[in-house]
């Protein structure tokens, strides 16, 4: 090791071990206390980082009222940004969020709407199905059902309510559906 760099190091060590000698009464002094008892302190965490290469479409006016509706079906279920940004996910995933209807040879099966929830796999009716707010109330429902859906990565909680042949392809689309989610929440 050249003498140079060993010295950068030994001095980058001695100020860290020098900021906590000193630091360290402070901090441990500055925890909160109520009537001499310690008081927990929230903390914050970060947004999960989105897994792998990310994808990013530009919306049309119909995908943007999409955005819309997931979100406010999201709110008027009671259910915290993040439970949109899933459901934002998992549709641009479906349907790049458009409501489609019958595509006649193109269609996986009878899928239809923003999620291609099937009428035969008790989803509803292919009239609710093609209803933003219905279709989305549908998922979220399933969604709620996920045991710790909230701190699962987004892929495995969208595959796990729409148990989709391409599981890790949710996981593209968290990005976008976490800028949709910042941008238009409240709106």
């Amino acid at each position: 090791m050249n003498t140079i760099f060993r010295k950068s190091m030994l001095s980058v060590a001695g100020l860290a071990f020098a900021g906590g000698v000193f630091a360290g009464p402070i901090a441990a002094h500055a925890n909160p206390t109520v009537d001499g008892k310690p008081v927990a302190v929230a903390v914050q965490s970060a947004a999960p980082k989105p897994q792998g290469d990310q994808s990013h479409i530009t919306l049309n006016d119909e995908q943007t009222a999409n955005v819309k509706a997931i979100i406010a079906a999201t709110k008027k279920a009671g259910l915290p940004e993040r439970a949109a940004v899933i459901s934002i996910a998992t549709s641009l995933q479906e349907s790049k969020l458009e409501n489609l209807g019958h595509l006649g040879d193109a269609n996986d099966h009878d899928s239809l709407g923003l999620f291609q929830q099937r009428p035969t796999s008790g989803w509803g009716t292919p009239e609710q199905i093609t209803d933003p707010a219905y279709s989305t109330t549908a998922f979220l429902k399933g969604l709620k059902q996920v045991d710790g859906w909230q701190d699962m990565a987004l892929t495995d909680a969208a595959q796990t309510v729409q148990v989709s042949a391409y599981p890790d392809a949710y996981a593209q689309w968290e990005q976008q559906a976490t800028d949709l989610v910042a941008q238009y929440w409240n709106s």
